[in-house]
């Protein structure tokens, strides 16, 4: 008898997953395990918390959805609260597991894990899928290691490539084989808050899918993506993206599909340009590695940003000399969502107009955001520090021209209160002494 573990990460979904069909053609039983790894729920060297309310919300409306999903395929969903080398060390030394399922994850901490297992556990199969990109590597004009230093050249190179159909998902997966271990337990269904715009979860994904492609949205989505506010103005698709609960491929084939039935545009290929950045990141933090985490970035190059703690509580609660930061960064806080727009204008407030070194911002959009994912996140923050893939050097946004461009009647600042701050940024100096206010 084989058993196998199909071990999920970002990619909790049934449907487009071949590591679920690859495990049904390849072994008796079947774990389905995910690993909540502690370090979403501890304080961070960047002044964070862990994992946000609004992030944790959607987290858990993904795995219960998977949880019943699995459950409709004769499966069960297990959890661990331990990290992922020491639970999947626990299962392999306690349950004659022969396979490993997993998808190719960008993350550098994830590789490592992985590569640690293969080499504490040598006789085990493990099968890497890549679930959670448009391409393969091998469907690639380029080794990964040898990624295009920009996004352009990058985008050139793969716009016209094909992509696989997405897989449908499975009517019977393996049965569960018999184990007994404390800390890897079935997912318990509860109640989980369900009163915000996004609803974690695959089923959710789907909707929001159809829902979209069912509208003329997609014929204007050029002109609209860049507003600050508004469900309608852009796909939404990123939080499902990012938990992987829906797969770029399955985006992909419905924008051929309304393609073919409407017509194609620029608005139409704006949304597969946006699905190439996110795929573009997702292999430069497979390149890149640890260097996605570096104060000098990808390039070497030195920044000047510091570290002013009262600066960066004003920042994260909304609370700077700019009204139009504010409002963004209290939506984040309100919804655990920003849009594009919104997340330049304030990575760019914090770095140029702040002096704070971007990795704490970086890692504030990691505590905050549902749609986290590493690359695009880690990725995204070097492009506007000037230390990424960026072959201008960086990206510093005028705030006042920012504002006029896009809120020029200041309702979205108005609507969450950006206009509201504390007029004094700093009450101490470098030196920590107080610093009056000016009469």
């Amino acid at each position: 008898m084989k058993l196998g573990v199909v071990w999920f990460g970002d990619d909790l979904r049934c449907a487009d997953q071949n590591m679920l069909w690859r495990a049904t053609q390849e072994v008796d039983y079947l774990v389905c395990l995910y690993c909540d790894e502690p370090h979403n729920n501890r304080p961070s060297r960047y002044a964070t918390q862990g994992m946000s309310a609004n992030r944790r919300r959607f987290l858990d409306q993904g795995l219960q959805d998977l949880a019943m999903q699995l459950q409709a395929l004769g499966q069960t969903l297990f959890v661990s609260s331990m990290d992922a080398a020491t639970s999947l060390s626990l299962l392999l030394n306690e349950v004659p597991i022969s396979h490993i399922y997993r998808n190719h994850h960008s993350g550098w901490d994830e590789r490592q894990t992985l590569k640690r297992i293969a080499n504490n556990f040598p006789d085990v199969r493990i099968h890497l899928d890549h679930g959670l990109s448009l391409f393969t590597p091998s469907q690639l004009p380029f080794d990964t290691a040898e990624l295009p230093d920009s996004f352009s050249k990058f985008r050139r190179l793969v716009e016209n490539l094909d992509t696989f159909t997405p897989l449908p998902a499975l009517q019977k997966l393996p049965p569960v084989p018999k184990f007994d271990l404390q800390r890897i337990r079935p997912w318990q269904i509860k109640v989980i808050d369900d009163n915000k715009a996004f609803t974690g979860g695959e089923q959710a994904a789907i909707d929001q899918l159809s829902d979209y492609f069912s509208t003329d949205l997609p014929d204007s989505y050029k002109e609209t993506r860049n507003e600050l506010d508004g469900w309608e103005n852009s796909t939404k698709f990123s939080p499902w993206l990012a938990q992987g609960s829906l797969s770029a491929r399955q985006v992909k084939a419905s924008i051929e599909v309304y393609e073919r039935d409407h017509g194609a545009n620029e608005s139409t290929y704006w949304i597969y340009f946006e699905l190439l950045w996110r795929e573009y990141f997702h292999w430069y933090a497979t390149r890149y590695g640890k260097r996605l985490f570096l104060p000098s970035g990808i390039t070497g190059k030195h920044t000047q940003g510091s570290y002013y703690a009262e600066r960066f509580r004003k920042w994260s609660q909304g609370n700077t000399p700019y009204p139009l930061v504010n409002a963004c960064m209290k939506q984040l806080s309100e919804t655990g969502f920003m849009s594009n727009r919104g997340r330049q204008i304030t990575a760019s407030c914090l770095i140029y107009e702040l002096g704070i070194d971007w990795r704490y911002g970086a890692a504030y959009f990691e505590e905050q955001l549902i749609d986290y994912s590493v690359g695009s996140n880690w990725g995204n923050w070097q492009y506007i520090a000037g230390v990424g893939a960026d072959p201008r050097g960086g990206r510093h946004f005028n705030l006042q021209k920012q504002t006029e461009q896009y809120d020029p009647n200041q309702l979205f600042i108005h609507k969450w209160q950006g206009q509201i701050f504390d007029t004094q940024l700093d009450s101490v100096d470098a030196a920590d002494w107080p610093i009056y206010p000016t009469k």
